[in-house]
Order: C-alpha cells, then sequence, then structure tokens
C-alpha cells in the first residue's frame, strides 16, 4: 500500500521541499453527479499547499468521448504549468464520491510519472479537524519536458478483438445495476448492459465508510468475488473512463498492472454495432 500517504503523514509533509500535492477533484462531466464547480470547492477550502490540478484540462479536447486521455503535449503543458519537475514528489487527492484522483493517477502513470494518493481525500482531512487554505499558492512554471504515452490503455479496436481472444479480463466499475441493464445508463445515447464476458466489480465496493482504501485482504477478496484472477491480463471500463481508474490503482495496490478502457461504455454502449450483453456475468 505504498502509493498512499495517510493524513498524519500529510500533515507533517506539507512544506517540505520537492511536494507537490494537487486537488485532483473532478465532478463537472460526469452524468448523475450533482452540480458542482471543483474549481470553486477548491477556492472554498483545500489542504494548505495543493494546487488545483483541474482534470478538465488533462483531456483530448479534440476527440468526441468525454475525458479521453491527453496528448502528450497537453500533459506536459499543464504539468509545467503546475510546476512540475522530474524531482517533485507528487501527492493527489480529491473532493469526489467517484474518487477522481485515481483517474490522475492513471493519467500521470501513461505519461511515465509517478504519485502518491491520500488515503480518504479530503473527506477525512475535514474529518479530523486538519487545516484548510483559501488562497491558492504562487506557482513558479517549469519548462514542458517530452514525455511519451505508456501502453497501459485500451480502445474499441483491441476490446473487440479480446471478444475473441479473451486474452484479457474485463472489469467494470459501474453498478451492478448498469451492469446488468436494470438500470438504465445516465447518457441517452447509450444502451444497457454490459461489454460480453466482463465482470461486474462496483467500485464503492473497495472503501471503507470514511472513504479510505480497504485493507489488502479485503481488496483482494473482492476481486475474486468478482471472478478476477489477478495474476491474469485486466482492463477495466466503467462509464467514461473515470472510475474504471480506481479498479487500476486498486490492482496496482495489490502488485498488480491493470489496463484500462478509456472510451468505456460511453463509447461501447452508443454503437449500435457493439455487442451488449444483460444480466449478471
Amino acid at each position: 500500500m505504498d502509493a498512499l500517504v495517510t493524513t498524519d503523514w500529510l500533515a507533517g509533509a506539507i512544506g517540505t521541499p520537492g511536494l507537490l500535492l494537487l486537488d485532483a477533484s473532478y465532478t463537472s462531466t460526469l452524468p448523475g453527479s450533482p452540480p458542482r464547480d471543483p474549481r470553486a470547492d477548491y477556492a472554498a477550502g483545500h489542504v494548505p499547499g495543493a494546487r488545483f490540478l483541474d482534470l478538465d484540462t488533462l483531456v483530448d479536447a479534440t476527440d468526441p468521448l468525454p475525458s479521453m486521455l491527453p496528448p502528450a503535449h497537453v500533459f506536459a503543458a499543464r504539468m509545467a504549468a503546475l510546476g512540475w519537475t522530474p524531482e517533485s514528489h507528487i501527492v493527489l487527492y480529491d473532493d469526489s464520491a467517484h474518487h477522481t484522483s485515481c483517474r490522475a493517477w492513471w493519467v500521470l502513470r501513461m505519461y511515465g510519472v509517478d504519485a502518491k494518493l491520500l488515503d480518504g481525500g479530503i473527506a477525512k482531512w475535514r474529518a479530523e479537524g486538519r487545516p484548510l487554505d483559501t488562497a491558492a499558492p504562487a506557482v513558479i512554471p517549469t519548462q514542458p519536458l517530452s514525455v511519451e504515452r505508456g501502453g497501459g490503455v485500451r480502445d474499441k479496436v483491441q476490446m473487440l478483438a479480446n471478444l475473441a481472444s479473451a486474452a484479457e479480463q474485463v472489469v467494470d466499475a459501474r453498478s451492478a445495476a448498469r451492469f446488468t441493464g436494470e438500470e438504465p445508463d445516465p447518457r441517452a445515447d447509450c444502451g444497457s448492459g454490459h461489454i460480453p464476458g466482463s465482470r461486474s466489480l462496483p467500485y464503492t465496493r473497495l472503501f471503507e465508510a470514511d472513504g479510505s482504501w480497504k485493507s489488502p485482504e479485503a481488496l483482494a477478496q473482492a476481486f475474486a468475488d468478482a471472478g478476477i484472477e489477478l495474476d491474469r491480463p485486466l482492463v477495466a471500463s466503467c462509464g467514461s473512463g473515470i472510475t474504471a481508474a480506481v479498479l487500476v490503482f486498486a490492482a496496482h495496490l495489490l502488485g498488480h498492472d491493470a489496463a484500462l478502457y478509456d472510451g468505456s461504455w460511453t463509447e461501447w454502449g452508443a454503437d449500435p454495432a457493439t455487442p451488449k450483453a444483460l444480466g449478471p456475468a
């Protein structure tokens, strides 16, 4: 679990040289989410020293699908604007029921940048009565660095090929009701159900009541209960690639790599040509 830091650790680390603390809250384009303005929430109170990552800027604006992985030059420019250098020690947190810091962690990881997550996010920090700040820290931008995208992302062509090969297990982070088709997708243009052969593991099952991560033993059991073998190749999917990153991060905590289908059900469910399964896995 060394990819997580505790609130106690962070309280002692604030202000130390090299720490780059980033608020990765993101709720603006998730259907069904209560209307919120992450930037305004950040301005109203954030962990002292945190900079606002703004996941809305870490997307491919040319892609019609939401929140797709940004091109290398977009990623490099945004990270430079945040003052990132290869020596930075990045810690991410969020203020979202969707645990969006996992998506930020995955985007950074796709470009070879390591980061850790604050266990329990800002909700746990607040619940413990720790200080909040309303002033954004001064940032000295750095020069954008050359980065290359890694291979832990899947597209629809690859997912279609996987239907025949079954080379990779597919695990779905959406709710069980959306997976089975009992509940319609919140996107009107998307069909119901799931990718044939995939397994259901709602991301909410990986957390304690206070939003902190469950123990490694409990996380491993959740994957096993879903019918997933972590020592076999794995791809995570969800609605739009956000909560799938929660499953990828959980696998990482257990020492396993997982890929992510970035288009997820927004792409698959809206294509009348893709096969869709209903009912339980």
